[in-house]
């Protein structure tokens, strides 16, 4: 018989073949139901959906599940925006929702989180609070987020009910969920509306330390508060005789902001308008800092380093490495007079990625010579391992130039079986210098320190370079911080959003008191004169 022959006969010869495993899943009619109901999801059918619903109820075939449920309830949740379906939405989900309880079955994260808009499209705040919180007390492997608590919280800021929504935000405090803008928004502007001034205070802050820079919708809300009655009646009380006591508080938190209060007395002046590339308002002539981490963060930020890289070593190397970076920190206390940390390999084997590329030491060279001839004459540490000191140095050509920077306490060699990393970045934290480096830090430990955090050092501290034609360009830090501000005079400096993201043609409101102004000018003409 001809293969082909044979091949035909093992199909067709009468024996039933094995059902395909594809075909029989699509036969399971709760699997059918979910990817029907899906499909109606995805376009937006909740008529179609709800009919499907109402047959499986009624069919003894059909065992409803959680992920019924949590599909019915997100599309119910999702129609809400449409005024014709509105109402159905909100009265079917609810009975989907009680069915889905009484049914035995736990309600996830997504399936609250839908029950919550329910509940805020009608208004009752209140019971989109509970059922989060009955959620909560329950525990599980599913958790809030953020946006399981937003229709509550949002809710009630719109109706004003501002104790609420302070509740809300407690609760989600407690959860660990940082808020963003739009929730931070809701709460200063129902703070605002009902008069409570030293709110409004807290939430400009939440904006300056989650936000940095704001959306027009919150310029709106900003500028309608300093623009309105209850704003000039707030004061200082007393703190303006402190100014001392507020450049102190400036100085401890990194610059940028004080955070002890309004400031000042009388009305508030909003104005609109740029600032230079030097950072000077050019409406009100106010210097803008560039705002640094504060000592209690960097000081964690440091002994979180510390304990990482001990942890780190003792695992490579037992306890003998740790006693070994034990010893860098030690002399870094007895030497660390230095403005600028250098890594070394970075910088060496910067574009040094073809065929006869090797580690350049006059690239290194250039930088370290523009420190030192650009920073009072003091000489930045470099920061190199000690493999690639010892090649140097048996390198008749290189040998001079490496020996001076020893000599000069200009270079450190790390030891065998160190990562660089950990010092170079240890030295500049500690000493809260600048860190000369491209490398974007991008390692799984760097993000153990934190990613907000972090990011706002690097943008503060690194120090980027490049070599074109062999010609060094360093790319400084900035010289101001572009997040909203609040100086020691009580001034406030907000940037908004703009779309090309141009720092010359970004807005930014300048608030100040009326008094403050005042001030300046009398200032200003003595000055002058």
């Amino acid at each position: 018989m001809a293969a082909s022959d044979q091949h035909r006969s093992r199909h067709h010869d009468g024996s039933p073949s094995k059902p395909n495993k594809r075909k029989k899943v699509r036969q399971n009619p709760e699997a059918n139901l979910l990817f029907s109901l899906n499909s109606c999801s995805k376009s937006k059918d909740l008529s179609a959906a709800l009919a499907l619903y109402d047959a499986a109820v009624t069919s003894s075939e059909v065992r409803l599940n959680q992920q019924h449920f949590q599909t019915l309830l997100y599309l119910c949740s999702a129609c809400i925006s449409d005024t014709s379906l509105q109402k159905l939405a909100i009265d079917r989900g609810f009975k989907i929702f009680d069915c889905m309880v009484n049914s035995g079955i736990s309600p996830n994260e997504a399936s609250i989180t839908s029950v919550a808009r329910l509940a805020a499209a009608k208004g009752d705040g209140d019971y989109a609070f509970k059922v989060v919180k009955d959620f909560v007390s329950v525990g599980g492997v599913s958790i809030p987020r953020l946006r399981t608590y937003a229709p509550a919280l949002l809710c009630f800021c719109e109706r004003l009910e501002a104790e609420k929504g302070y509740e809300v935000e407690e609760h989600m405090d407690a959860a660990g969920i940082a808020l963003e803008e739009a929730e931070i928004t809701a709460l200063l502007k129902v703070s605002a509306a009902t008069g409570r001034g030293n709110k409004v205070y807290r939430y400009l802050h939440k904006l300056r330390e989650y936000v940095g820079c704001i959306c027009e919708e919150t310029s709106k809300v900003i500028e309608e508060w300093f623009c309105g009655e209850k704003a000039s009646e707030v004061s200082d009380n007393g703190i303006c005789s402190g100014v001392g006591m507020l450049r102190e508080a400036v100085l401890k938190n990194g610059g940028g902001w004080h955070g002890h209060g309004w400031v000042g007395e009388g009305k508030w002046i909003v104005k609109k308008g740029n600032v230079s590339s030097t950072g000077r308002c050019l409406t009100c002539s106010e210097q803008l800092a560039c705002v640094d981490t504060n000592e209690v963060e960097t000081q964690k930020f440091v002994d979180s380093l510390v304990a990482l890289a001990m942890k780190r070593k003792a695992k490579l190397n037992s306890c003998e490495a740790t006693a070994v970076f034990s010893e860098f920190q030690d002399w870094l206390e007895k030497h660390g007079d230095y403005e600028a940390i250098v890594d070394g390999a970075n910088i060496g084997l910067y574009q040094q990625n073809f065929a006869d590329g090797s580690f350049s030491l006059s690239q290194l060279e250039s930088v370290v010579k523009e420190y030192h001839e650009s920073g009072n004459n003091k000489w930045p540490l470099i920061l190199l391992h000690k493999r690639r000191v010892r090649a140097l140095l048996e390198n008749p050509t290189h040998r001079d130039l490496v020996e001076e920077w020893i000599s000069n306490g200009v270079l450190y060699a790390t030891p065998p079986g160190s990562n660089d990393d950990w010092y170079w970045l240890y030295a500049a934290a500690k000493l809260k210098c600048l860190l000369v480096t491209n490398d974007e830090m991008r390692d799984h430990i760097f993000e153990l320190l934190g990613s907000s955090f972090f990011q706002k050092w690097k943008e503060r501290h690194q120090v980027r370079y490049t070599f074109v034609k062999g010609n060094l360009n360093l790319e400084m830090p900035s010289p101001f911080s572009v997040v909203m501000q609040e100086s020691e005079k009580g001034s406030w400096h907000v940037p908004v959003l703009c779309e090309n993201n141009e720092e010359s043609s970004r807005t930014w409101m300048c608030i100040s008191r009326q008094s403050v102004l005042d001030s300046s000018k009398i200032n200003g003409k003595l000055a002058t004169s």
